[in-house]
């Protein structure tokens, strides 16, 4: 073989090795884009399931909140006529 053909088949053996190594590198980054990928997509799977908890539970303290809004208006009512019930009494029981 000349010298020349050699150099052919030595720059055509690099660049097969280049070619290799490149196509490597690329499948590691793009498995590793997937698994990024995959487990944002996990990621968003768990926020969107926390922020349905959070809805639930910021229903459930309005709930609390209106409930005891309602009870505070009873205990007031209650309240009230308690207090027309003992100055009733105490009135009647003055005029004896």
């Amino acid at each position: 073989m000349s010298d020349k053909t050699e150099q052919l088949i030595n720059i055509l053996k690099h660049i097969g090795e280049a070619i290799i190594a490149t196509t490597n590198t690329v499948e590691k980054l793009a498995k590793k884009i997937n698994d990024i990928s995959e487990k944002i997509e996990r990621q968003e799977h768990q926020i969107q399931q926390q922020g349905y908890q959070i809805f639930a539970l910021t229903e459930s303290v309005q709930t609390l909140v209106d409930s005891q809004n309602e009870s505070k208006e009873q205990l007031t009512r209650l309240t009230n006529i308690l207090r027309t019930l003992v100055t009733s009494t105490t009135s009647s029981n003055q005029l004896q």
